[in-house]
């Protein structure tokens, strides 16, 4: 504290407090950045609703127990990577989500949703991951997924496949790739396992440190290492795919028949595992080139023992997950994320007088469904003309609605184009004001030389 002498007394000044950031790898979303993710989220929630998905929101902190159990002990994401502390209050273990699919299958055992048959569902929310920030990885991240629950057959599979598929199509997303794999029943994984681990036990010095702890806890994930020096390893190594059944098989080519007769390519990884233990049967995911490590930007699979895992009665589910910071990176890498757009009017307010008059017009015009922004004035009045015609362009707005003193005296307003044949302008009566308006936006997609 600074002490400041006055005439009469002596006052001590506060000192200044230092400025809070946000914690690493937890970002802001700000205008006009945040444009782009509703556009998106919009882009979802249009095909959600043309599949029949509904839409489910779950809790960010869950217990310790569901993500331990769920997604198994030695994953990454359990051993090293969760937000997990103890609530002081009762001493409960908490987890803020790392993923959101075991929230979802808690949600619907809870509440019994599977009584009357199976749900399709969808989700949108931040993650929490400890993980170095790096470009597409964050430690706040964002997912949008869809879980089909309740449904053992391959169609389902196949029909979420298509569903994010048709999602790429909409979005006008390139150079991504679809690889698939089948990861058998557990008796099928438990014979595979053993004939891993015998191979890489016979190459115990091409093991790198993290493999060698991996080796007898959870060896399958060994197969998705991105040391190149064990590639050639890895590749040689036994392939799961060669230790499924019949009804295994039967499953994973019907996915790929349903997958073949809708015309979506896709290449079949026979080392693609996912890092979660709960999968089983078909895996997959879309993956891309133009992002450097972080490729993956939608992954999933079938999970029919996750619902039993954490209590509930025994039930297939399917499902995936698409990271939102990736599918945006890699819109803007490909130059084709759109353009955050301003509001279809800006008002120019000359005179607070016109105030009572401005704000009537307005909320007729928004209660129309146009985008409205009023200027709003300082302590000392509206501000000039100049600089509200500034602020008016700055804002991106197509129109520029102006209240002048001698306008509003014969009943009227002016009306500006700031874009499409910008500084064309027209006297528009009050009474008219949101038909003319409204015609002009439409004429403004296809716009003549000059406001009619």
């Amino acid at each position: 504290m600074t002490p400041v002498t006055t005439e009469n007394k002596t006052t001590t000044k506060p000192a200044k407090a230092q400025a809070l950031t946000a914690v690493k790898g937890m970002n802001d979303l700000l205008p006009p950045a945040s444009a782009q993710w509703e556009w998106l989220e919009d882009k979802v929630r249009g095909l959600m609703a043309r599949h029949a998905y509904r839409n489910l929101r779950t809790p960010i902190v869950e217990p310790t127990a569901l993500f331990v159990r769920g997604l198994g002990e030695v994953t990454d994401i359990v051993e090293k990577e969760m937000y997990s502390f103890e609530d002081r209050l009762n001493g409960e273990q908490l987890t803020l989500r790392p993923e959101a699919t075991a929230g979802v299958v808690r949600a619907v055992v809870e509440h019994n949703l599977l009584y009357d048959g199976g749900k399709r569902l969808y989700y949108m929310g931040p993650m929490f991951r400890h993980e170095r920030p790096q470009r597409g990885r964050y430690r706040q991240f964002h997912q949008i997924g869809a879980e089909a629950l309740g449904f053992p057959g391959a169609e389902v599979d196949a029909e979420l496949i298509l569903l994010a598929a048709t999602l790429w199509q909409e979005l006008g997303l390139q150079d991504v790739r679809l690889e698939l794999n089948s990861l058998g029943q557990p008796n099928e994984r438990a014979a595979h396992r053993a004939a891993l681990i015998a191979h890489l036990e016979q190459h115990l010095d091409l093991l790198d440190e993290e493999a060698k702890r991996r080796l007898h806890t959870n060896p399958l994930r060994i197969l998705d290492t991105k040391n190149p020096a064990m590639h050639a390893l890895v590749e040689s190594a036994p392939r799961l795919i060669d230790f499924l059944d019949e009804a295994s098989l039967a499953h994973f080519n019907a996915v790929r028949a349903i997958l073949d007769a809708s015309g979506v390519s896709y290449r079949i990884n026979p080392r693609l595992v996912r890092g979660m233990d709960y999968y089983n049967l078909t895996v997959f995911e879309f993956v891309t080139d133009r992002l450097g490590s972080q490729g993956t930007i939608c992954g999933g699979g079938r999970y029919d023992y996750l619902i039993e895992q954490v209590g509930g009665k025994p039930a297939p589910a399917v499902g995936w997950a698409l990271g939102v910071e990736r599918v945006l990176e890699l819109l803007k890498e490909q130059g084709t994320l759109p353009e955050a757009t301003g509001p279809d009017v800006y008002a120019i307010v000359p005179d607070a007088a016109a105030l009572p008059v401005v704000f009537s017009t307005l909320q007729t015009l928004r209660s129309q469904g146009m985008s409205v922004q009023m200027h709003a004035g300082s302590g000392e009045g509206m501000g000039s003309m100049k600089s509200q015609f500034k602020k008016a362009d700055s804002s991106g707005a197509r129109f520029a609605l102006i209240f002048g003193g001698d306008e509003l005296a014969r009943g009227e307003v002016t009306l500006k184009a700031l874009r499409d044949g910008a500084g064309a302008q027209q006297p528009i009566p009050l009474s008219e004001v949101s038909a003319r308006v409204a015609e002009q936006l439409a004429q403004s997609f296809n716009p003549p030389q000059t406001l009619a």
